[in-house]
């Protein structure tokens, strides 16, 4: 009996669960729209990232639809290869790093991070999936460091050459928004691909000269990384261009677009949005010397501190800096001079350091105080505005080139990584 009663049941179960089954709604699959090697890039992600995309371009005009699906998923094809490559690199973004970026972000908008997830919330941007966007940033940084910045040099004949050249142009301090189109050309094309990204580029150029506007062309027809903004590649001076495109705004003026210029990744047009002058580098110096005690196994923070207020006591009864440097400190670069330092500029100092010179008035010596080379007294002996032009300019030539090359090798890297990996598309 109890045997029959366990069979009835779990006839009664079964066909529970078969009703249930057969009353249940289907299950809508999300279907799959593209292959990345080994990853699978779905329809809801494509959706998802479409609108996040409309929402930060919902001032602009955007392109119809389905040109837009098609950047936006070379967009998140070029995401996942990227995440792979990081993968395998071993590079993982922690989630303190990530709230740190967070709280940086926040800062820079005065705002706490609170406020900062109200406010994107408010505007309709999913907080985590923004996270999740700086994560990614993040991770693509540090592969450009690994991929292209450690294997850029800069040397001094380069940036001697750099500015000979610039001294040939006329406003060569002048500063360029720049925007962009980009038909591309994969990584190593027959001459079938040439002739067809030449007939499109000429097909954009009609475009642009029947009027149409520069940025919603390069919305709907670019291949550069700036596409869905418009191609804006943000304010650089000439020399921070690659070289094809600071040869070309030479004989541009601000609103003209430039013929097609071929490059090894393809044909681009490049537009002057905006133009500015530069100016003359001026910086406050500080003419400052010290004595230094430096600590160790016999000589304490004490003991330190101790000498430097006799130190500082006998000058002040009329002992000489000069001597008492060369006697006492340890800093002895300085002290065969007198403990004189030179003139130096904001940020050459260590921040404990500068801040102090800072805040002392001239011809008065400082109480002892503590940097990480030990404790000191700093008297300050004059200030001056200098004229650093020269030196910042040869600062700023070898961070231009540095750019220009790290710009160039950026385009060949990632269309490199895109036309090795394996992708289908099922748009």
């Amino acid at each position: 009996m109890i045997k029959q009663t366990f069979i009835l049941t779990l006839i009664g179960l079964l066909a529970l669960l078969s009703a249930a089954t057969i009353k249940a709604e289907p299950v809508q699959i999300d279907r799959i729209i593209a292959i990345v090697n080994n990853a699978a890039i779905s329809a809801s992600e494509l959706n998802n990232e479409l609108q996040s995309i409309k929402l930060q371009l919902k001032s602009k005009q955007m392109p119809p639809d389905n040109i837009l699906r098609g950047q936006v998923a070379e967009r998140l094809i070029m995401k996942h290869l990227l995440q792979q490559l990081g993968n395998s690199n071993n590079i993982i973004v922690d989630d303190e790093t990530l709230n740190q970026a967070l709280n940086s972000i926040a800062k820079q908008n005065n705002i706490s991070l609170e406020r900062l997830s109200a406010v994107l919330e408010g505007d309709g941007i999913d907080f985590n999936a923004y996270r999740e966007n700086i994560r990614h940033e993040i991770l693509t940084q540090r592969l450009r460091q690994r991929h292209i910045n450690n294997r850029i040099n800069i040397t001094e004949t380069e940036v001697d050459q750099f500015l000979a050249q610039q001294k040939t142009l006329a406003n060569s301090t002048d500063e360029y928004r720049l925007e962009h189109i980009l038909i591309g050309l994969p990584e190593a094309p027959v001459a079938d691909d040439i002739d067809k990204a030449k007939q499109h580029g000429e097909e954009v150029l009609r475009l642009l000269a029947a009027g149409q506007d520069f940025s919603q062309v390069a919305m709907s027809h670019s291949d550069g990384q700036n596409a869905l903004s418009g191609g804006d590649l943000g304010w650089r001076k000439a020399g921070e261009l690659p070289s094809l495109f600071a040869k070309a705004i030479t004989t541009m003026q601000a609103g003209e677009a430039s013929p097609l210029i071929r490059s090894p990744s393809g044909f681009h047009i490049i537009k002057i949005a905006e133009q500015r002058g530069g100016e003359r580098h001026m910086v406050a110096q500080t003419h400052a010397r010290h004595i230094l005690i430096k600590t160790n196994a016999v000589v304490d923070d004490d003991s330190a501190r101790t000498r430097l207020w006799e130190l500082k006591n006998r000058l002040e009864n009329g002992d000489d800096f000069a001597v008492l440097a060369r006697a006492n400190s340890d800093d002895k670069g300085s002290a065969a001079k007198g403990g004189d330092l030179s003139w130096s500029s904001p940020g050459q100092m260590v921040p404990a350091f500068e801040a102090m010179i800072n805040e002392l008035d001239i011809n008065i010596i400082s109480e002892p105080f503590q940097t990480q080379f030990g404790w000191h007294i700093v008297e300050v002996l004059e200030r001056r505005q200098h004229d650093d032009t020269d030196k910042f300019y040869r600062n700023q030539a070898r961070k231009q080139l540095f750019e220009r090359k790290a710009s160039e090798e950026e385009e060949r890297w990632l269309r490199r990584l895109r036309d090795e990996a394996y992708v289908e598309l099922h748009l």
